[in-house]
């Protein structure tokens, strides 16, 4: 077992990406016999070591497995530094399938692969990860969070998650329709995984018109049929008669094929990377005069969960409140970028970057 730089047949064009989104580290994880292989990328650490969830994905290759990575733990950096959280920027990905490959022995392999960081990247869970296999995890590593209540950890953290997506959408409906209140509103949510489902079932509580569709036809019938929620094909979710859109699965859903589509008024979900081009695709929507929610404040609800648990002391009820000031800090975002004539996106990036550089400024390190 060894942990290694990233190799790539494109070596140059890979540095060059790295270099562009200004990642302190990336590593390559391989174990033969256990069919392991994973990449940890390391953004930022000014603030505190690098937070951020494994996923697990049979991405098409390599290359996209980077790309996947790299945007990830970029967002994370962003995430903790506008909630917040002392914390810095990291993510990691395993590459394979979820159904036949996790086991002990390969989930364990990665802990070591952790460990051997001594603390720079503290992991947790993320899509087709769940808090058993962080169990599992946490044999080889203390730096590990999203562990079951039973093991003193915050449990599952897709309901945080989901009540500040939910607190987002509030504070852009707030600002676009000149109220909070989503009673009669027209919602499309586009994935109904874990953060998805808990986010349908807070908009039906509030009398919301929700739609969904997901990848999986029985999983979407399923929550259709438990909340009482409309359907629509995965494509025509962006062909729908709706006042907010919440893209709550994988990202990149907004895109020169699907922006020009959108009949609606706000883009606020939970899925990350929703811009697949920051600059580019957040003009698009800004020139369309649909107001987006950027992704990295309201979804971070589940970094401030495990956040706390990682710091120890672990409160419910507190990661909330925290949570709760989701809604605050969007409307400050949406006002600034009102404000200056940029881009959510952007007005969002610029509140983080510079609460980076005042509070790296003043800590001490480690």
């Amino acid at each position: 077992m060894e942990i290694k730089e990233v190799q790539s047949v494109q070596s140059e064009g890979l540095f060059a990406k790295v270099a562009e989104l200004g990642h302190e580290q990336v590593v390559h994880c391989y174990d033969e016999a256990t069919g392991l292989k994973a990449l940890i990328a390391i953004h930022n650490t000014a603030l505190g070591p690098a937070l951020g969830g494994t996923r697990m994905w049979n991405y098409a290759s390599e290359q996209e497995a980077l790309t996947d990575v790299l945007r990830l733990s970029r967002g994370m950096t962003f995430k903790a530094a506008i909630s917040g959280l002392n914390l810095g920027g990291g993510k990691a990905v395993l590459i394979g399938d979820a159904k036949t490959m996790k086991t002990e022995a390969y989930l364990r392999r990665f802990g070591k692969f952790i460990q051997s960081l001594s603390g720079k990247y503290i992991t947790a869970e993320d899509v087709n990860m769940n808090t058993s296999d962080m169990e599992y995890i946490s044999m080889e590593t203390k730096y590990v969070t999203g562990l079951p209540e039973s093991m003193g950890g915050g449990g599952d953290p897709s309901p945080v998650t989901a009540y500040g997506v939910y607190m987002g959408i509030k504070a852009t409906a707030k600002k676009v329709f000149g109220s909070d209140d989503l009673g009669g509103k027209k919602i499309g949510v586009q994935g109904v995984g874990q953060v998805g489902t808990y986010l349908v079932e807070l908009l039906v509580k509030e009398n919301a018109k929700v739609t969904i569709t997901d990848i999986s036809e029985e999983k979407m019938k399923d929550i259709a049929k438990r909340f009482g929620v409309d359907t629509v094909e995965q494509d025509k979710i962006y062909d729908l008669d709706m006042d907010i859109y919440a893209p709550c699965a994988l990202g990149a859903s907004l895109n020169d094929e699907t922006i020009p589509r959108l009949k609606c008024a706000v883009v606020a979900g939970g899925a990350n990377n929703q811009l697949k081009d920051e600059l580019k695709h957040g003009n698009m929507l800004l020139d369309r005069g649909i107001v987006y929610a950027p992704d990295f404040l309201i979804n971070a609800g589940g970094v401030i969960n495990v956040g706390n648990e990682f710091y120890g002391n672990y409160n419910r009820d507190r990661v909330y409140r925290h949570t709760e000031k989701i809604y605050d800090t969007c409307l400050n975002i949406l006002n600034l970028a009102e404000k200056e004539k940029i881009t959510s996106q952007e007005a969002a990036i610029k509140m983080a970057e510079k609460r980076i550089a005042e509070v790296g400024r003043v800590r001490i390190p480690r």
